[in-house]
């Protein structure tokens, strides 16, 4: 317990042999339970993860077994023995496994689901249990859990919802990111900014992260979004639901772990996923929940400039193919261009003033 409040700690591994059991076992007494989950790993992540909740568990002295079943659809195994994405048990797929209730929590997806997934379960499993506070800390070591405590502090203090880490704030900070992971996560920090509306925020990517038991309550854990953008899609539920934010300031720590990400893809699926998150958020905060015109600066601005820019250039073709003369088509083209760009940049100002007081900077 951290300040009176209990804390869960949710622990997502994919082939994290060799380095998830050093999370575990340097993780900070204060926290109540870790639910360390291991996403179908293909080497020794699952038995690393037994070992050593097994030694940290007998040395509180809680330690227990039940059999639990792994189902064949890819639901979770349970200390219940039920599967919590409703699949059905097959007779070779019951085994017998060690499940220990006090502080550290194994749990094994049946099926490889995506970082997200892992996240996801840890959540719903820390919304059984109601913990206060629930922290999120990566299975391969680059989180440092002696710093734990910064992430919850502004929770504890009610001056935030939701943390995270921000490893961009300061130059020392980032000298560990190589120089095409900063690109890209400066790329996609522009792009989160703009689809969740926390434009202070940094580094969205960060999955060091923790948040309240009321926000993860109600941010609509169910819906998350299971691959690597997970992080981003919660930024976007949060806004919408006016959770307060906080960036903590952490310097970027690398390793010897290999990152499971094929960034063609990342970028694809992260970026189409965001797109829509914005076009929901807009609906959901400014037309249903609320109403605010900027939603409606934001689509007419849209609008606008897209027809002013497919304008100008048809306006270019007609004037080389056709031999057309271009001054008028171009002018007209350039004026709707020019309005529209206004009414995004009156949009992107007015989401700015709205969610201003939803974002705090934790600095050193």
């Amino acid at each position: 317990m951290y300040r009176n409040h209990t804390i869960g700690v949710v622990v997502p591994a994919y082939n994290e042999e060799g380095l998830v059991g050093e999370v575990i076992d340097t993780m900070p007494e204060y926290v109540d339970r870790v639910y360390v989950i291991d996403d179908c790993s293909t080497d020794g992540t699952w038995a690393e993860i037994q070992r050593h909740a097994d030694r940290v568990n007998t040395e509180s002295g809680t330690v227990h077994y039940l059999d639990v079943t792994t189902f064949a659809d890819g639901g979770e195994t349970t200390e219940t023995g039920k599967s919590t994405d409703g699949g059905v048990p097959t007779p070779d797929s019951i085994e017998e496994v060690e499940v220990f209730d006090r502080r550290v929590v194994p749990i094994q997806h049946g099926e490889n689901r995506g970082v997200g997934a892992a996240i996801k379960t840890g959540y719903k499993r820390a919304l059984e249990d109601q913990i206060d506070i629930t922290a999120v800390m990566g299975g391969d070591g680059q989180m440092d859990p002696d710093i734990l405590y910064k992430f919850l502090d502004p929770i504890v203090d009610d001056e935030a919802d939701y943390t995270k880490g921000n490893r961009l704030l300061y130059k020392d900070y980032r000298q560990g990111m190589s120089k095409w992971r900063f690109v890209g996560n400066a790329i996609l920090t522009f792009l989160t900014k703009i689809s969740s509306g926390y434009w202070k925020t940094m580094d969205p990517q960060n999955g060091y992260t923790a948040i309240s038991g009321y926000a993860l309550e109600n941010v609509g854990i169910d819906a998350m979004y299971e691959y690597y953008g997970y992080c981003n899609d919660l930024l976007v539920k949060l806004n919408a639901k006016g959770m307060r934010v906080a960036d903590v300031a952490m310097p970027a720590v690398y390793g010897k772990e290999e990152s499971n990400i094929k960034y063609r893809t990342y970028i694809r699926k992260v970026s189409g996923m965001l797109l829509r998150n914005f076009l929901w958020r807009l609906k959901t905060k400014y037309l249903v929940l609320d109403f605010h015109p900027l939603a409606l600066f934001y689509f007419f601005g849209a609008g606008t400039a897209a027809l002013g820019l497919l304008g100008g250039l048809w306006s270019l073709y007609v004037a080389v193919v056709l031999g057309s003369p271009l001054f008028v088509r171009a002018s007209s083209s350039l004026l709707l261009f020019t309005m529209g760009s206004m009414f995004l940049m009156f949009a992107m100002l007015f989401d700015m003033q709205v969610n201003e007081n939803k974002e705090v900077q934790i600095r050193d």
